[in-house]
């Protein structure tokens, strides 16, 4: 009689996910009896835990599922990016969720389900895994989208459902041909019959090839990477505030995450995708920073700035697993603190879900002179203006692409950055210019949760700016990007 092995069911890895998880359970069900507020303090509370649960799994290497879930390094690096955007969005939908028409239980729970599938994707060990992470983030943020009821939120809901659903769609055909061209959906296992290539037959590198480039369309579409990238800004600035700053930040951290597991771990080696990503990201970069030069709505113009920054982050993924996954992990954290920070600011001060027009925020320092200040070193970051994090972000994504031979797009990528000063330093300086309407009106004034997400995000980038090594030292590691695939 044959031996029954028990599964290999390790609950320590588990638990940063459990522990979010715990918290959109909450939500959904004591939100009949509890207020959302009291709900969104009991969340902030379990995505602190889960950070203090990834930080005490650091260096332990643990699996679980038989390696179908990672709490390797690179996971717990990633994952704190994540947990770090999940804060800074509940804090300002403390502030905000009101007058967004979206301060109900509901909007929590689909945040953190959201959170939940992001994590999976992060600490993933197979095509399974990631997927299943995949889904229920993207079907939680097709809710949040749609929540506020407006028929703006309405349609940006619909279009990113839409369109997500066809990049779901191709990311599973993806799947399917990696394990018809290898046999296997585990990480480690791909990377191993890949890098060994030549025992392939000739009909199964076609295959490999084939599924490689579904799974990048696939991923694509949920990065935002041109052409896939359509939905983006009519998503980003027809949905509440705090929704955008949310899918601009912790839905794209999770979305790259799952990108450099996949290319720069298990398909590292698989020819035919870094050719057609190198062209998709110069397509990304000269599309998106061009399209956002001629934006009149300031939070229009920040959706199409995600999409070039996009096209910065997706450079990373060009260069070594070692070398990229450094200047990811750094750019990803430099990029959700300084967009959170002035999303939070547009949040606060904005009269309708509009946004600002550009005139509007003429003459901003004379009424807010905080947030002003605040959002104009946040735009000098997003520009890449030293000494803020946003230029050593940048510095090392082209860093990572140069010295793995792509020197052209690194070339493009310095002169697209200069289409961004302009967009970018535009309107801080109208900021700064004394307004002629005195009659111009802002939401509100200064309440504590959003200044402190403000302060948090402008204070770690201008210490990160002048000293990056706090951060970049930790992710600089080798041995951390080495775990990708089991290496």
């Amino acid at each position: 009689m044959p031996q029954l092995v028990p599964p290999d069911v390790a609950f320590l890895p588990l638990l940063p996910i459990l522990l979010v998880l715990a918290g959109a359970l909450i939500s959904t069900l004591l939100g009949f009896w509890v207020g959302r507020r009291t709900l969104t303090m009991i969340n902030i509370v379990t995505v602190i835990l889960s950070g203090a649960s990834m930080m005490s799994l650091w260096n332990g290497g643990l699996t679980s599922f038989a390696g179908s879930l990672q709490a390797d390094n690179a996971a717990i690096l990633l994952g704190l990016i994540v947990l770090v955007g999940t804060l800074m969005s509940l804090l300002v939908s403390l502030d905000t969720a009101w007058r967004e028409r979206v301060s109900f239980p509901e909007f929590d729970a689909m945040m953190m389900y959201a959170v939940t599938g992001c994590l999976l994707i992060v600490f993933s060990g197979d095509l399974i895994v990631m997927l299943i992470g995949l889904e229920i983030m993207s079907l939680a943020g097709y809710v949040l989208a749609t929540f506020q009821g407006s028929r703006r939120a309405e349609e940006s809901g619909l279009k990113y459902f839409l369109l997500g659903a066809v990049g779901s769609a191709i990311l599973i055909y993806g799947i399917a041909f990696v394990y018809g061209a290898t046999g296997t959906l585990n990480y480690a296992a791909i990377a191993a019959k890949v890098g060994s290539v030549s025992n392939l037959t000739p009909e199964n590198v076609g295959i490999l090839v084939g599924g490689s480039l579904l799974l990048l369309a696939g991923f694509g579409f949920k990065i935002a990477l041109v052409p896939f990238h359509q939905w983006t800004p009519d998503v980003y600035s027809g949905a509440p505030t705090t929704t955008f700053l949310f899918l601009s930040t912790v839905v794209k951290v999770a979305a790259f995450a799952g990108m450099m597991r996949v290319f720069g771990g298990a398909l590292t080696d698989a020819p035919g995708w870094s050719s057609v990503l190198q062209i998709l990201t110069a397509a990304t970069l000269i599309i998106g920073n061009t399209a956002a030069l001629f934006q009149t709505n300031f939070k229009r113009m920040l959706a199409y700035s995600a999409v070039a920054h996009t096209g910065f982050l997706a450079m990373c993924l060009l260069g070594t697993p070692e070398l990229g996954g450094a200047a990811l992990g750094y750019y990803l954290l430099v990029y959700t603190l300084m967009t959170g920070a002035a999303l939070a600011v547009v949040a606060a001060l904005q009269r309708t879900e509009a946004g600002f027009e550009m005139g509007d925020m003429r003459g901003l320092y004379y009424r807010h002179p905080g947030y002003a200040i605040a959002l104009s070193v946040c735009l000098a970051s997003l520009a890449g203006l030293p000494p803020f994090a946003g230029f050593f972000g940048k510095y090392l994504a082209f860093q990572a692409a140069f010295q793995n031979g792509y020197v052209w797009i690194s070339v493009l990528a310095a002169v697209t950055s200069v289409a961004a000063l302009v967009y970018y330093l535009r309107p801080a300086m109208l900021m700064f210019m004394p307004d002629r309407t005195p009659a111009r009106e802002y939401a509100h004034g200064q309440r504590f949760p959003t200044t402190f997400t403000v302060g948090l995000g402008v204070a770690s980038i201008t210490v990160l700016g002048i000293l990056p090594n706090v951060w970049y030292s930790w992710v600089a590691n080798p041995a951390i990007w080495s775990f990708l695939a089991g290496r």
